[in-house]
């Protein structure tokens, strides 16, 4: 254990919200670490703690042994960041804005361009194309490239997939591989659930704490729920019903069909007959394997409970 970056009950506050509620956790050197949650949980202002952009109202955060507070002119030499919305200058080309914010560190785009060569790579096509004009995940290689340009040693993402087709999110994850390899520590949020196995461990978090902190691997195998899927003609009656059904425990959309947590006393075969007497065609209960999205949906569950 190594870590390289600790937070100790870290609270942010807007007014009356809670944005950040006495978040506390570690991130190891080298580590490819994620935070995991939907809109509005809280990681886009813990980004902002992390990054020195915000202070916290309490607690303390550090990274690389210094305190983003006192030490922040430091800290945004040793930082990079990618907020979530694109914000590199628009009206600028490919080019001007890499060497724009690498004046901005005082180093040439030449000095490190090894790290951002795998990366920048499609982008040395059309230099003079301006940034506004590019497709979404091309504006997201010129991000990358602009919060690497000065080889930092903690990389900081906020929902950096948000809005590009698959494809991209995949070449991009892939490209955050190589990266750490190069023994950069990379913190990315998403709410996309699917992205969690890439990372080596997750923070789960919602309406402004942790949830859970772990292994995608772990979380999952620590699930310890019957879980089934359920299809049948009619999908919206068919939540619904098994909804009412005293057994079940829950039961939500899970892509083309619903995810049913049942009790002990669960009985697949008896509820599937129930709901062909009761007028569904085609239904199907069977055991359905769990994971990340199946993960947070419970510790959410459990929280409200």
């Amino acid at each position: 254990m190594n870590p390289i970056i600790r937070l100790n009950e870290i609270t942010k506050r807007y007014g009356g919200l809670v944005a950040v509620d006495e978040v506390s956790l570690t991130v190891d050197r080298g580590e490819m670490f994620g935070i995991i949650g939907p809109d509005g949980s809280g990681k886009s202002t813990l980004y902002k703690i992390l990054a020195t952009l915000l202070k916290p109202d309490k607690g303390t955060a550090t990274v690389c042994g210094f305190d983003t507070v006192k030490d922040y002119k430091r800290l945004r030499t040793m930082i990079g960041y990618m907020p979530e919305r694109f914000s590199l200058y628009q009206d600028l080309t490919v080019e001007e804005n890499l060497s724009f914010f690498a004046s901005l560190f005082g180093v040439s785009v030449k000095e490190n361009y090894d790290l951002i060569a795998p990366i920048f790579g499609q982008l040395e096509r059309f230099p003079s194309r301006k940034a506004g004009a590019l497709s979404g995940g091309m504006k997201q290689k010129l991000a990358l490239s602009c919060a690497l340009i000065h080889r930092p040693e903690i990389l900081l993402l906020d929902e950096p997939t948000t809005g590009v087709d698959a494809v991209s999110r995949g070449e991009f994850w892939d490209m955050l591989s190589t990266l750490k390899r190069k023994g950069i520590t990379i913190i990315v949020s998403t709410s996309y659930m699917d992205e969690a196995t890439r990372c080596e461990r997750i923070a789960m978090m919602n309406k402004g704490h942790i949830l859970d902190i772990d292994t995608p691997s772990n979380l999952v195998a620590g699930l310890g729920e019957n879980l089934y899927n359920a299809v049948s003609d009619d999908m919206f009656g068919l939540l619904t019903q098994l909804r009412s059904m005293p057994d079940v425990i829950d039961c939500y959309t899970f892509g083309a069909t619903l995810h049913v947590v049942g009790s002990n006393s669960f009985n697949s075969d008896k509820a599937m007959a129930k709901l062909l007497v009761s007028g569904h065609k085609d239904v199907k209960i069977y055991p359905a394997k769990g994971n990340i999205e199946d993960v947070f949906i419970k510790l959410t569950r459990d929280e409200r409970e």
